[in-house]
């Protein structure tokens, strides 16, 4: 007999950060002595006939709102279709970013490879077992952490003597609107010069650049620092195909784009038309590990390499998967602020600063499905009482 989905649950649970608040307009963190920041996620159960259950613990409040409109769909029916849901629910979400996609099929892939008793990367194909990874730091503060380009130039060279191979700069943006710009350009230049020959640097304003005009400004930094890509710049939200294409044009270093285009078809495109030279992909953003490879498989291609965001175990089987990528972001790292992900991981399993090893990599999950014990107490703890059960 084929296994049925018999229940689903989504449950909001919400964790501290201590000591971080956010910059200038409220929206980037930053390191904020005596400030606690409450972040929420949700944490997905799929059960089934077989015993078996899928699980994955992420997304956003939006995304759970779209789970709403599906979920009921699912139970009932095999979780192995996966393609086939991941078709039916896609069109169900047409008129939305479908980002409540994304849990919901890492949960799937879970399931199957607990289903088959593998790891997800050994039922996507495995390429590697090991990830370089980055470290990516916080955005600018006021507090004596990431306040000047000296100390992200400081903070680059304890990343390089950590171990990590790279380093990517979340900059300025509202933290210093008057000297945005200067301040921008300013780090990437302290950095490039402190340890630009014996590290990749990457720079990411997170779309906070107000023109097309200051994008440049700093690319042309990046440029003259010899960067490895240059990401989501300016105010266009990281969706003109038109103006990047156009800033391809006008500098050297390399674009990263496609971070905030939802889709296949639309990261196709970006690509089609000259957007971009790496390519950006999440499986929490990209309707889950399904969409996420299509765009890897998508990047490859077009002969691009495919750069997967933010940590966590759904991004390490992706990556172990994919030959045409690079890097493993860790993120979102500080000299002093802890790192940001939840703390719902039992035993080994890690996303914090000193989790690479001395070749500067981390290890993927090699237990069936996505390889992490969650620790469900923790969740049912800190739970905010919304909690959605289908079935």
């Amino acid at each position: 007999m084929a296994p049925t989905i018999t229940r689903i649950e989504s449950t909001e649970f919400q964790y501290e950060l201590e000591d971080v608040g956010t910059d200038g307009f409220g929206f980037n963190l930053a390191y904020e002595p005596g400030t606690t920041t409450v972040r929420k996620l949700f944490a997905v159960r799929i059960h089934t006939d077989e015993g078996v259950t899928g699980e994955y613990i992420g997304g956003n409040s939006p995304g759970a709102a779209q789970i709403n409109t599906f979920a009921d769909y699912l139970v009932g029916r095999n979780p192995l279709h996966r393609e086939k849901h991941w078709s039916e629910v896609k069109r169900a979400l047409r008129k939305y970013d479908r980002m409540g996609m994304g849990p919901i099929d890492i949960a799937l892939w879970d399931f199957a490879g607990k289903y088959y008793d593998a790891p997800i990367h050994e039922l996507l194909g495995t390429y590697r077992t090991r990830l370089p990874a980055y470290a990516s730091t916080y955005h600018a503060d006021d507090a004596g952490g990431l306040d000047s380009p000296e100390a992200y130039a400081d903070f680059a060279e304890t990343c390089r003597d950590a171990g990590y191979p790279g380093f990517k700069i979340h900059g300025w943006g509202g933290s210093d609107e008057a000297r945005q710009v200067e301040r921008e350009v300013e780090t990437v230049h302290a950095v490039g010069e402190r340890v630009g020959s014996e590290m990749d640097l990457m720079v990411d304003p997170a779309c906070e650049l107000e023109t097309f005009a200051d994008a440049l400004k700093v690319g042309k930094a990046c440029d003259e620092q010899d960067f490895f890509w240059y990401e989501d710049p300016y105010r266009d939200g990281g969706v003109s195909q038109h103006g990047h294409a156009k800033l391809r044009e006008l500098i050297d270093t390399p674009l990263l784009q496609t971070e905030h285009v939802r889709g296949l078809e639309p990261h196709t495109d970006f690509v089609a038309n000259g957007a971009t030279d790496f390519v950006r992909a999440d499986p929490e953003y990209d309707a889950g590990i399904t969409g996420a490879m299509k765009v890897a498989h998508m990047a490859e291609g077009f002969g691009l390499d495919v750069e997967f965001h933010a940590p966590g175990p759904a991004q390490r089987h992706c990556i172990a998967a994919t030959r045409n990528a690079n890097y493993y972001e860790m993120a979102l790292v500080h000299p002093i602020a802890q790192n940001t992900p939840p703390p719902v991981y039992k035993g080994d399993y890690s996303d914090m600063f000193d989790a690479i090893d001395d070749d500067g990599t981390v290890p993927v999950p090699d237990d069936p499905g996505l390889g992490v014990d969650y620790d469900w107490d923790f969740v049912e703890a800190n739970k905010t009482g919304s909690v959605h059960v289908y079935e």
